[in-house]
């Protein structure tokens, strides 16, 4: 939980500056106890999986959290029965009235598509869409951010020679401000799986995003709105130690001649167990997503969601905090 200190302290422009987690005493007084309202948009074809590597980090918080997990009816699916998505999962016609603190949208295997040929591509703009006035912040993963980052700033991905598959090193970027990063160390490494990559030159020039880490051989791994609003990771934090091995025995067994994943099997052995060095930058990563993207922004009534919300935090006394809240009350 955050610390709650008085609005006049002046501890507390010097801590928010060092992305401290606090609160001033006004607005804790405005947010009563409710759970967080999480959406995920499971795009992955084995789904039970996802679910397991992505609770496992949302559960690593004090905050009560409530997730919803969204299927797109217009793919049948042929890993996960009916059954178990009518049972467990929702449509988009099922929530496009309801509003979310936050929304996940998971990476998928249809990278080596063009979008528009990808048959849920319609369906998934819909909700790219409905997410800008139904979801405070929304956090896009691999294929999910090159998705998104296509959708919201004509970006495509671009094809790579071969296949992007092991554990590699990003960069943070020492100069930004942006609490996503608070504990990071300036290297941390990540898994990667992808046969496309996004070039940050084209970030740098063609959106308001700021790139938060990126590696020589990955391209951009983190970026980010001003506001965190919409957040793109292109790697597989969330992955657990084994899903590079599976992956790799899968493309194995369907003849499809994979490279071995780089960095990842003790002496390149994959009869060794992988060594598992991605989990604190993980748990950081999705715990920082949660508390300060997600938590101290949201309002605690989702229907202002439809006039726009006030922004605190980071953003506090900041132009981009001033034009929001100047158009907000406009």
């Amino acid at each position: 939980m955050p610390i709650t200190l008085d609005k006049k302290l002046a501890a507390i422009d010097i801590l928010r500056k060092e992305n401290i987690f606090v609160m001033d005493s006004e607005r804790a007084e405005t947010q009563a106890i409710r759970p967080l309202q999480l959406l995920v948009v499971n795009l992955m074809p084995k789904k039970q999986n996802t679910e397991v590597q992505l609770l496992r980090h949302l559960a690593n918080t004090p905050l009560q959290l409530q997730v919803d997990f969204l299927y797109m009816a217009s793919h049948h699916s042929k890993n996960t029965s009916n059954d178990y998505l009518k049972t467990f999962y929702k449509t988009f016609d099922d929530v496009k009235d309801k509003r979310y603190d936050g929304m996940i949208v998971t990476g998928a295997p249809v990278e080596t598509l063009p979008f528009r040929e990808v048959d849920y591509w319609d369906e998934l703009c819909g909700i790219f869409e409905w997410s800008k006035t139904h979801v405070y912040s929304t956090l896009h993963l691999c294929w999910g951010a090159q998705a998104g980052i296509y959708y919201h700033y004509g970006i495509d991905k671009n094809p790579r020679p071969e296949k992007l598959s092991g554990i590699y090193e990003q960069f943070i970027n020492l100069e930004s401000r942006n609490p996503l990063l608070q504990g990071f160390d300036d290297v941390y490494k990540c898994p990667h799986s992808r046969y496309t990559t996004t070039r940050p030159d084209d970030v740098e020039q063609n959106t308001d995003l700021e790139i938060l880490a990126q590696g020589p051989a990955v391209g951009v791994s983190i970026a980010s709105t001003p506001d965190m609003r919409q957040i793109y990771s292109f790697g597989h934090l969330e992955y657990s130690r084994d899903t590079l091995a599976n992956e790799y025995q899968r493309d194995l067994k369907a003849g499809l001649e994979p490279i071995m994943p780089v960095n990842y099997f003790p002496n390149d052995d994959p009869r060794q167990k992988p060594r598992m060095v991605w989990n604190l930058a993980a748990s950081t990563f999705f715990s920082n997503w949660i508390n300060y993207a997600v938590y101290q922004e949201t309002p605690y009534d989702l229907q202002l969601l439809r006039e726009g919300v006030p922004f605190h935090g980071y953003l506090q006394g900041t132009k981009a905090g001033r034009e929001a809240e100047s158009k907000r009350q406009n």
